[in-house]
């Protein structure tokens, strides 16, 4: 469902709910002012959702561009930071086989966490495959348990049982699951992806006016991934990426200034399906 948020352009207060932001005290002190200011900003019509019959969508086929990313300084600082932590702690570790007592298991699903040698004899439950977005539903390759909920996936407990792993391999990237959001204002879509310390060459959004790619590389190893059929159509040329230390925002500018009514375009019902809900309804006339 879509999030419309409100607030003022000189300060970082954001609420979805209108009675709340009419409340929203002044963040600057001044005389009173008896006339009306002029806004400052441009202002835009805003209507409902147009019917998706009535949207003029491009071919699906049209090219891919990849989006230009700005990294914030608050990114570049953390990932300096990191990069000389990771180095003590590399150096430490190769001093050094020991396996501190709070370690968390590297098991995809796993919450358990190194407590002394016994640990070493416990069951893992764990997740052998890798997480997956598709449609909205979130779910392990492994056992396809579909949920809609972020939390409710994250909470599935492991489907296979085998030991713990405590220190990391050389696998490569870990495809892991990632948390987002969007909101929309009367001339953009914000999609907000909360990934810490992305790193800014190694990830890249491809996108053209109904379709994004996104692949992020963070916190080292990490890993994700999402398709994202849009529900409106926007403007590649005027649509950047802003990578953050604690998140990236998508900020993708509308092709018209209507309110979108969810960010993804469910896909075409199938024909049974269709031909059940006309049954269902034909029986509900009948019934009154």
């Amino acid at each position: 469902r879509s999030l419309t948020c409100y607030g003022w352009s000189c300060c970082k207060r954001r609420t979805t709910d209108f009675s709340d932001f009419l409340s929203i005290v002044g963040c600057t002190k001044g005389p009173h002012n008896k006339r009306k200011p002029k806004p400052k900003f441009n202002e835009y019509i805003i209507s409902a959702p147009k019917p998706q019959d009535q949207i003029n969508r491009p071919s699906p086929d049209e090219p891919m561009v990849r989006l230009q990313h700005k990294v914030a300084s608050s990114l570049k600082t953390a990932l300096e930071k990191l990069k000389l932590s990771e180095n003590a702690a590399e150096k430490k570790e190769e001093d050094s086989d020991e396996i501190k007592i709070g370690t968390s298991c590297k098991n995809g699903g796993c919450t358990k966490s190194f407590e002394g040698p016994a640990s070493d004899s416990e069951s893992c439950m764990y997740h052998s495959g890798c997480p997956i977005f598709h449609e909205g539903m979130k779910y392990w390759s492994c056992c396809k348990r579909k949920t809609s909920d972020f939390n409710t996936f994250l909470s599935q407990e492991g489907c296979t049982k085998g030991t713990h792993l405590w220190k990391k391999n050389d696998a490569g990237l870990k495809v892991v699951p990632c948390r987002f959001d969007w909101h929309q204002t009367g001339s953009q879509v914000i999609i907000s992806i909360y990934a810490k310390n992305s790193i800014p060459e190694l990830s890249h959004v491809d996108a053209n006016s109904t379709m994004l790619n996104i692949h992020v590389l963070f916190e080292g190893d990490k890993e994700f991934q999402q398709k994202i059929i849009l529900w409106g159509v926007i403007d590649v040329s005027k649509s950047t990426v802003n990578m953050m230390a604690a998140k990236i925002e998508i900020a993708m500018k509308k092709s018209e200034p209507m309110s979108w009514a969810r960010l993804d375009l469910p896909p075409p019902a199938a024909p049974k399906d269709i031909e059940e809900k006309k049954q269902v309804d034909s029986e509900e006339e009948d019934e009154s």
